[in-house]
């Protein structure tokens, strides 16, 4: 059997030690809502002759044919479901962190300008919403470089992470770390804190991600989303109030979670959140700095 190459895997992770975490203003949890921004940088028939996942409705659409109607539900994101949701953390008053495909802030500027307006902060997630398994390294190299180029035009500064569509290949951490401007990625699921690792011989900062509460996964229902959501906040509260406290990745896509049955429940989740207390809604790159500041890479 062929192995391919790549990083170890960890299994302990901190294990029974962990960290003794202090989040600024006392919080139990750090609350990171996340919009991954993807619409028309996913797969499309006339670029890579293939539709990309189903949207709304599941329909056996024939595989040699462009499907005009999944086209418009992706395009619903980028139309109407983008300035729902910032509406929504406009009136709320809470940051959010786009997880950016370069190609469709290219499709729409407008959204950069309004999310960088904002305050909120950029995680690079393509160039496309495409599995960078697919290149090779060199491509997948030069596709990192071209994003991070094309995010630097529309949005006007260098992304702070880095994250790739269903996780990275065995080559991207290091090409990450080998770019040189990246303060950490989110190419993991494995752990509720952020953690260091060591990318040859070079400490790097892992802040994990999670499909969990994630609009994506499972029903879409708004009932179901908001369970989800509101029980792991109480649990991870819980935990805080303990003394140990998490932090909670929430993602949002603007095709889904900008429809406005479904963007209810999301305000309906933080509305919660801030009638709880304690809870600190971050952006990613402040939960990274705080790390940093608070729990340095450790010297070897």
């Amino acid at each position: 059997m062929s192995r391919s190459a790549g990083p170890s895997r960890d299994f302990r992770g901190y294990g029974s030690s962990v960290p003794s975490v202090e989040w600024p203003g006392g919080a139990k949890v750090a609350v990171n809502l996340v919009v991954n921004y993807e619409e028309g940088s996913e797969y499309s028939f006339d670029e890579d002759g293939e539709n990309d996942n189903h949207v709304e409705v599941t329909y056996n659409f024939p595989r040699d044919k462009r499907d005009l109607a999944q086209e418009s539900m992706y395009e619903y994101g980028s139309r109407a479901g983008i300035w729902r949701l910032l509406r929504i953390f406009d009136e709320l008053q809470v940051p959010c962190t786009f997880y950016a495909c370069a190609r469709a802030f290219e499709l729409n500027p407008e959204v950069a300008r309004a999310g960088r307006a904002r305050g909120d902060d950029l995680l690079a997630h393509g160039l496309r919403w495409n599995e960078v398994w697919r290149y090779s390294r060199d491509e997948e190299r030069r596709a990192i470089d071209e994003a991070v180029a094309s995010l630097e035009r529309t949005w006007g500064a260098h992304p702070d992470g880095w994250y790739c569509r269903y996780g990275p290949s065995v080559h991207t951490r290091e090409l990450v770390v080998e770019e040189g401007g990246f303060l950490y990625d989110s190419d993991a699921y494995n752990d509720d804190l952020p953690y260091w690792t060591t990318v040859h011989g070079r400490a790097h900062l892992v802040i994990p991600y999670s499909l969990t509460y994630n609009d994506m996964q499972g029903t879409k229902a708004p009932s179901a989303f908001l369970d989800f959501a509101t029980r792991g906040l109480d649990e991870l509260w819980h935990e805080g109030a303990a003394g140990q406290p998490k932090m909670m990745s929430v993602g949002l896509h603007p095709r889904l979670m900008g429809q406005a049955g479904r963007a209810n429940a999301l305000r309906e989740f933080i509305e919660y959140a801030q009638g709880k207390g304690d809870v600190w809604f971050a952006r990613r790159v402040e939960i990274a700095r705080h790390w940093m500041t608070h729990h340095p890479a450790p010297v070897e």
